[in-house]
């Protein structure tokens, strides 16, 4: 078999590569795995600052004092409006790298984080409305969007046998993008400056972000125009179940991320310096960790690292109830950033399971090689950016679980006990559909019957 050629030297004027068989060995040591990574780098650049301004709001909040005239209740709703914004472009982010070409998209969504940037920096300052502080951290929202269509785009590029890898490196370091900006924050506090501050150091790597978009990457033709595929994602019932795992833990890294300095705010008291001291550890170390659980995943498996650590988030989950009651804060700091640790394990874990899942369904309708790959890549990427855009729901309903909770008891601890029987409906979701045994016979009965290449959910 002849390799194709990715002919980005032929096209340099649109940066479009007409053929790409990344599960061709041959192909991928010669030239696919210099391009990928390329573009690989590139992306995570992109999305990590597009998390960062989706997230700049779990900040602004903390500068937020008694001078802006605002409870905790419409701190906590204002950041779940910027979730819930970053997690309905998703879906239409996912879509537009098969209608504009992955590099393309990335250079235009880059460009639109200098709208919630710009705005916020106009706007912050004690005497503003509730209502305009809304509307800011909603536009911020269009950050959550870059994930999707970043996750989409750089699925395409890898083989299956390294998509765990890759994955996790991307969403990971598109994740990291949530304590950098607490971490910049912090720095900003300590030195007493004001949240205009923070807004005015990103708006100059925005435009760095999507001039590089511009210069370094490439567009994949057999991608564009593919909108076909969203369709049949959709009609897709593990795209369903997908989504419902990755609530439990793509949702609550983001959730936590949004709550966690408002959390030690309300219910321990801290001040806005002692609460960014430590709130950027936990999505530090959940984003750091990421790429670890898709790798555990290629060597394991991702339903069996998946169910694992829904176990070990529902076990840190009852040690942060028993801390609230108790009102230690050191073993809920310590628990609470287990848990992040936790979901972004569990975040490389289940997206390493997608694109499984949709190889497996096609080896069982009889597909074979490139075809068979072709079919996996196709619905994986689609079925992404609807499984990325659900689970980021969670975060919405990780938020509005603090807020009513503060409001009924004056606590978290209501939410997390419901937090913690959420995972073990996780749990036996993750078991029942992906590990029961009668569940991998069926997937693998097309290809025994026809003595070809198999592959079980248990094994995605």
């Amino acid at each position: 078999m002849t390799a194709p050629s990715t002919a980005p030297a032929a096209s340099r004027g649109g940066r479009w590569i007409q053929q790409w068989d990344p599960e061709d060995e041959t192909f991928w040591n010669e030239t696919g795995e210099k391009v990928a990574r390329r573009n690989l780098i590139f992306s995570v650049l992109s999305e990590h600052i597009g998390f960062s301004i989706w997230t700049v709001w779990s900040v602004m909040v903390l500068f937020m004092g008694p001078e802006y005239g605002l409870t905790p209740a419409d701190k906590f709703f204002i950041v779940s409006m910027a979730t819930l914004v970053g997690a309905v472009v998703r879906i239409p982010y996912t879509f537009a790298v098969a209608i504009f070409g992955g590099r393309n998209w990335t250079v235009v969504s880059a460009s639109l984080l200098l709208i919630p940037t710009v705005a916020a920096f106009t706007v912050m300052e004690p005497g503003t409305s509730f209502n305009t502080f809304l509307i800011c951290a909603m536009l911020a929202g269009i950050g959550g969007g870059n994930f999707a269509s970043s996750m989409t785009n750089i699925n395409a590029f890898f083989p299956l046998r390294k998509k765990g890898w890759a994955l996790g490196l991307n969403a990971g370091g598109g994740n990291i993008g949530v304590p950098v900006v607490q971490l910049i924050g912090l720095a900003v506090i300590g030195a007493s400056g004001g949240p205009r501050v923070l807004l005015g150091i990103y708006i100059p790597f925005i435009v760095i972000a999507a001039a590089l978009a511009w210069l370094k990457m490439d567009n994949i033709a057999s991608v564009k125009n593919d909108t076909g595929a969203a369709k049949d994602a959709v009609k897709e019932a593990h795209t369903w179940i997908m989504s419902f795992l990755y609530i439990g833990t793509f949702g609550s890294f983001i959730g936590y991320s949004f709550a966690f300095g408002l959390v030690l705010q309300t219910q321990f008291g801290r001040t806005p310096l002692q609460s960014a001291y430590v709130t950027f550890i936990g999505p530090l170390l959940g984003s750091l960790i990421r790429p670890v659980g898709g790798a555990l995943a290629d060597k394991y498996g991702g339903a069996k690292i998946t169910l694992w650590n829904y176990v070990a988030m529902a076990g840190a989950t009852g040690v942060i109830v028993l801390a609230s009651m108790q009102k230690s804060l050191p073993l809920f700091t310590t628990a609470f950033i287990a848990l992040f640790v936790l979901s972004g394990l569990g975040n490389g874990s289940t997206f390493k399971m997608i694109p499984g899942i949709f190889q497996a369904k096609a080896l069982a309708k009889g597909l074979e090689g490139e075809e068979a790959a072709a079919y996996g890549r196709r619905l994986s990427g689609a079925s992404m950016g609807i499984i990325g855009a659900v689970g980021a729901v969670g975060g919405l309903g990780i938020n509005l679980a603090f807020r009513q909770s503060f409001l009924t008891v004056g606590s978290g601890t209501g939410a997390f006990v419901s937090f913690l029987a959420f995972y073990g409906l996780c749990f036996a979701v993750t078991w029942a559909v992906y590990l029961r045994r009668p569940a991998a016979k069926t997937v693998t009965a097309t290809a025994e019957t026809e003595a070809k290449p198999q592959l079980s959910y248990a094994e995605v």
